[in-house]
């Protein structure tokens, strides 16, 4: 997958971990500072080996750190641009109860931004990134956000879509993260679950009220399943041998599961309750290989994937466009609680 984060500021500025600035050092592995280095390494890979998990002010290798911060990064990103769809439906929800819904789901997901962002903050503080860093870089195309946000959500249905199949999604993907090595992400994805559990039965209400209703209402229901069934197979990432930071990533307890078992888990449990509403699953090769014990499915189309990921999805511009808009918008009520707080 393509590495969109933002370049460090003062990373080469860093002194070196055991690094001594009173005159000129010995070089080479046997040399103090290298040898610091190691046993820090060391210590850091016993921790992990031995379940413990990775504070903010812990020592880490620069690359944990790096790859932490791509994915809590993205995560936040995605949180962020993820309202702009279903924001689109507020003034369209088809009742007010259903409208006051989707604005308080909005509102979740901004709020889980915030804290993702706060998280990341201190990752990145080290590098010289700063979170307006984060949010310039996002705005600029140059920061990475799920490829699902990239589609376009034309009816109420795909609203419904959204909130059950593509949270639920991301519900098994967060699930699994809750047992991530870095622990302030850990804690914070406990709220972020909760919450995201109450959205799945939001959109389950939509997509099951609209199945009760008339032969239109069912066949819009089937259309927005159509046009998500592609994003939602992305949803969990290439290919696990297609994914570069994956092998690393399992190896510090960044990720506790591939890719792919992912994608199997969310199979596993969507299928049946979409074929139980009368649903086609718009996949002829999709089936549950009983001796594999896995799901068989078609090709998702992994060009389109990529094509996305690069910025090249249906709505990626328009959707960017708008929070480039928000962003210049608020930057002066940004400006003026930072002048404040220098103030204080």
């Amino acid at each position: 997958m393509t590495d969109h984060t933002v370049t460090p500021r003062a990373v080469t500025a860093r002194v070196p971990a055991g690094g001594d600035a009173a005159g000129p050092a010995a070089t080479g592995p046997e040399a103090p500072g290298h040898r610091r280095e190691a046993e820090r390494m060391a210590e850091f890979t016993a921790r992990l080996e031995r379940g413990q998990k990775i504070e903010a002010g812990d020592w880490m290798p620069d690359e944990y750190r790096r790859q932490c911060l791509r994915l809590i990064q993205t995560h936040a990103n995605s949180e962020i641009m993820g309202a702009l769809p279903e924001r689109e439906w507020i003034p369209r929800a088809p009742t007010l109860r259903r409208k006051l819904a989707l604005m308080a789901k909005v509102q979740d997901e901004v709020g889980h931004a915030q804290l993702i962002y706060r998280v990341a903050e201190d990752l990145a503080a080290p590098l010289g990134i700063t979170r307006e860093d984060m949010l310039d870089a996002l705005v600029a195309g140059k920061a990475k956000f799920h490829n699902v946000f990239s589609y376009p959500a034309p009816t109420w249905a795909d609203a419904g879509i959204i909130a059950w199949l593509v949270d639920g999604a991301a519900l098994v993907t967060q699930a699994a993260l809750l047992q991530t090595s870095y622990a302030p992400y850990a804690r914070i994805l406990r709220r972020i679950c909760a919450e995201e559990a109450i959205h799945l039965k939001h959109g389950e209400d939509i997509i099951l009220t609209l199945m009760s209703g008339t032969r239109a209402q069912q066949q819009m229901v089937q259309d927005a399943l159509n046009r998500w069934w592609r994003p939602l197979l992305h949803f969990f990432g290439p290919p696990d041998e297609m994914s570069p930071n994956l092998e690393q990533a399992m190896r510090w307890g960044i990720k506790v599961r591939t890719n792919e078992e992912l994608r199997q888990e969310f199979l596993s449990k969507y299928v049946p309750q979409i074929r139980a509403l009368g649903l086609q699953i718009p996949d002829p090769e999709l089936r549950y290989d009983e001796e594999r014990g896995r799901w068989v499915y078609g090709d998702p189309g992994w060009d389109e994937f990529w094509r996305v990921v690069q910025g090249q999805g249906p709505k990626t511009q328009a959707r960017l466009a708008i929070r480039r808009l928000s962003q210049e918008e608020s930057r002066w009520v940004r400006e003026a609680l930072a002048r404040a707080a220098a103030a204080a």
